[in-house]
């Protein structure tokens, strides 16, 4: 599988939260060209100007649901990031068109990529691909239990079921190398509010810097899995030059309660504020749960990659950055 040192790569989804984070790394790594493709529905261009001042970068605005603007791009590249795509809340709002960039707008990527003769796809996909965890460990081979998940996340979830089997489609027809990689809840530099739980601590950071308290859903004993983005666009450059393909958990593998991660944050912030316990049933919401156990073996053995960030120590770099753009007039 291509090496980074060297090489040209295409980043569709370039200029998002994760897509920004593979970009900076591709090019410390020693690519020879990087490509950022996004069509800004999403993404912000602030995202990537520090990128786009180095030669070997180039910005282009574009749509993976028109194929035609995906060739250009991919011309001599070695391989692709796929990190485009809708998350559970604006799926949601426009199951429509999620579902068509989800399923159409991987499957266009995917045909591109053959077309243009590129090694290896790596593919962004989600823990959502399990529904709601019944096992522990939970590795790649648990099933998809959707029973009492919302309809919005449900959407969501299949549609990186659909763009999984895509890939291996591909892998299996066509030759083309790929890696699907099950993100749990992102977090770091260029922190956006769509996410849902994203959303959360962006809006818990905005409380705490303006004196109010954090406010925590329930009574904050339900926990999630939250992954720093630098260790994600980490595990992304790994599955690009593994020899390896398939599905793999990239996750902190770390069961993270609400309380725990407010309270990083507090920490972070160097605020004694207390947080507020309440419930929006309104709210777009995950599967309530008190264990999850995600096992990341399968990514150690096969790519070599474990997290490395915890939770206290991605709070505090994400406070920096937030803090940094707020004194630039951003946030």
């Amino acid at each position: 599988m291509p090496a980074i040192k060297g090489n040209k790569f295409v980043i569709v989804g370039g200029a998002s939260l994760l897509g920004s984070n593979i970009g900076r790394q591709l090019l410390a790594a020693g690519a020879s060209e990087v490509v950022l493709m996004d069509n800004l529905s999403l993404g912000s261009a602030s995202a990537v100007e520090d990128l786009v001042t180095d030669s070997r970068c180039t910005f282009i605005r574009g749509d993976m649901l028109r194929i035609n603007e995906l060739f250009d791009p991919m011309k001599g590249a070695a391989g692709v990031f796929n990190v485009a795509g809708f998350l559970g809340g604006p799926m949601l709002a426009n199951p429509w068109m999620g579902l068509d960039v989800n399923i159409r707008g991987i499957q266009n990527v995917l045909e591109a990529c053959r077309v243009m003769g590129v090694q290896k796809l790596i593919f962004s996909s989600s823990m959502g691909v399990y529904g709601k965890i019944n096992e522990q460990p939970c590795t790649e081979d648990a099933p998809f239990d959707w029973n009492g998940v919302g309809p919005g996340l449900a959407l969501y979830s299949g549609s990186k079921i659909v763009g999984e089997g895509l890939c291996q489609l591909y892998h299996q027809q066509h030759g083309l190398g790929y890696a699907a990689l099950r993100y749990s809840n992102l977090y770091g530099e260029n922190q956006h509010k769509r996410a849902i739980d994203g959303t959360r601590v962006v809006n818990a950071w905005e409380r705490i810097r303006a004196g109010l308290p954090p406010v925590i859903d329930g009574d904050g004993s339900n926990v999630t899995d939250f992954i720093y983005i630098g260790d994600v666009a980490r595990a992304n450059l790994m599955a690009m030059e593994a020899a390896a393909n398939g599905a793999y958990n990239i996750v902190s593998g770390v069961d993270t309660s609400f309380n725990q991660l407010i309270g990083a944050l507090l920490k972070a912030c160097g605020s004694d504020l207390k947080p507020e316990y309440k419930v929006d049933q309104a709210k777009v919401a995950n599967p309530v749960v008190t264990k999850l156990g995600v096992s990341v073996a399968k990514a150690k053995a096969d790519l070599g990659w474990e997290p490395t960030v915890d939770i206290e120590e991605g709070m505090r770099r994400l406070v920096v950055w937030l803090d940094s753009e707020r004194a630039k007039g951003r946030i």
